[in-house]
């Protein structure tokens, strides 16, 4: 049946039933468009928002109070049900405190300041110098950097002691 064919005595009753059956899943679609797009600190405001128009409205019935109170209650539990849902974006304000200074939003500079980095750091941790000899015979001690300096200096010490003597 359609509103032209309605009875006339039928219309008010008919929207209330209609505002009642399809005003929750506005509100849930909205909400969720407004989280994917502004995150939960945007839901926060709207939250405060809506409660304090139901509770503001003057309503003229005699379940004024429980009306007011069923509305509160959709509002919170459609804003819990937004939050936790996983397409609801993380606040910006997070994201920029954890932000490096200077980093992109841009995907792709994101990659090459990646790729950039990864080359900057590599090798990762350098090895360890190694002194050794392609001569061949019985086994050689093959010693590192350090050793290698800490002899030559102890072998100029001798050097310089014997030329003062």
């Amino acid at each position: 049946m359609s509103l032209q064919t309605l009875h006339p005595e039928r219309v008010d009753e008919t929207r209330m039933s209609a505002y009642s059956t399809f005003a929750p899943a506005l509100i849930n679609a909205l909400t969720q468009r407004l989280a994917r797009c502004q995150g939960t600190k945007e839901l926060d405001k709207v939250e405060k928002s809506l409660v304090r128009l139901v509770e503001e409205t003057d309503v003229a019935a005699p379940e004024a109070e429980a009306m007011k109170e069923f509305a509160i209650e959709l509002i919170v539990s459609t804003m819990k049900n937004v939050r936790e849902h996983p397409d609801t974006k993380s606040d910006l304000e997070e994201i920029d405190g954890r932000r490096a200074e200077g980093r992109s939003e841009n995907q792709e500079t994101l990659e090459e300041q990646l790729q950039s980095g990864l080359e900057d750091s590599f090798p990762a941790s350098d090895p360890p110098a190694v002194v050794s000899t392609a001569i061949s015979g019985g086994s050689k001690d093959i010693v590192g950097t350090d050793e290698v300096l800490r002899r030559k200096k102890e072998a100029s010490q001798r050097r310089e002691e014997k030329t003062s003597a």
